[in-house]
């Protein structure tokens, strides 16, 4: 039986490397969870949602205050990605949470997340440096504004960054996996003149956004464990801020290639094995197990 002190240990491995590489505690903290503590799934995500959401709000407050924030890019995620959050979550509570299925879903929605989690983390320098192919050498950052005004009313953007929202609403109320990650992909791809640090920051505020209204929504259904949860945060926050500032003395490409692979290998495995949940009795089992409980019953008795 596991305690406080391996759920410390967990927060303060998961905050180390998300301090060290930057990588979403979404993507190591629920595997973890749900592989070596053997938590319910939906138990693990919705606490997991949670945890994200009180450990990016941090990092959050430091963009803001460095204004690398820009907000229509977080306003219009927010208005795909909440709602979407909402929907998941009524169709999660309302029919697949009777389902025999339920965990099944669950953990293969995550195991998909986490193999394209671990691919990005490990093929990244080639994926920026395809990206980098798109971004203009001259862009400055008091060029900023102009170019986001470019974006937004001339190229008319807004839809696609409010179809992104959905996406991410959906499968990160399914899985607590993919607010970082697939958010700043998406965000270059959509914005390849904005500078990289503006990107991640609206990244960040929008995920916490997201992460909070989605572990809202599972701890309304039960799925979250409160004293998990404060064990985890003792552990991780701590971490993340001596991971930060170590983080240039280590050698991050390395242990981005060991997380890649170690979150693709779950992944993979999540979708071979997802969790299941015991079957039913069938109404016959069920039936004749009372009727003999009743006879054992009146047996005593007389």
């Amino acid at each position: 039986m596991f305690g406080p002190f391996e759920f410390i240990l967990a927060g303060v491995l998961v905050g180390f490397c998300v301090g060290i590489t930057g990588v979403g505690g979404g993507s190591l903290m629920t595997p973890i969870l749900i592989s070596l503590f053997r938590i319910e799934p939906h138990i693990a995500i919705g606490t997991d949602l949670l945890y994200a959401a009180i450990s990016k709000f941090c990092g959050s407050l430091v963009h803001a205050k460095k204004l690398n924030i820009v907000w229509p890019i977080v306003i219009w995620l927010a208005i795909g990605s909440i709602p979407a959050s909402f929907a998941t979550h009524w169709v999660l509570d309302n029919y697949l949470s009777q389902s025999s299925s339920y965990k099944a879903v669950l953990t293969m929605v995550l195991g998909f997340m986490l193999t394209l989690t671990g691919l990005s983390i490990m093929f990244r320098g080639h994926i920026e440096r395809f990206f980098n192919k798109f971004r203009k050498a001259d862009v400055l950052d008091d060029m900023t504004e102009d170019l986001e005004h470019v974006n937004f009313k001339a190229k008319n953007k807004r839809l696609y960054i409010v179809i992104m929202g959905i996406i991410l609403g959906v499968f990160v109320t399914l899985s607590s996996v993919g607010a970082g990650a697939f958010g700043i992909m998406a965000l270059v791809l959509m914005f390849p003149n904005l500078p990289m640090i503006r990107i991640i920051g609206s990244d960040v505020v929008h995920a916490v956004l997201l992460t909070f209204v989605a572990g809202m929504g599972h701890m309304t259904s039960g799925n979250v464990d409160f004293h998990l949860l404060g064990w985890l945060l003792c552990g991780s926050i701590p971490a993340i801020v001596i991971g930060t500032l170590i983080s240039s003395r280590l050698p991050e490409k390395l242990i981005r290639k060991i997380l890649g692979i170690t979150l693709f290998a779950l992944g993979v495995n999540f979708i071979i094995h997802p969790v299941k949940s015991k079957p039913a009795a069938k109404p016959e089992t069920a039936m004749l197990i009372q009727t003999h409980a009743a006879n054992l019953h009146k047996s005593v008795n007389v």
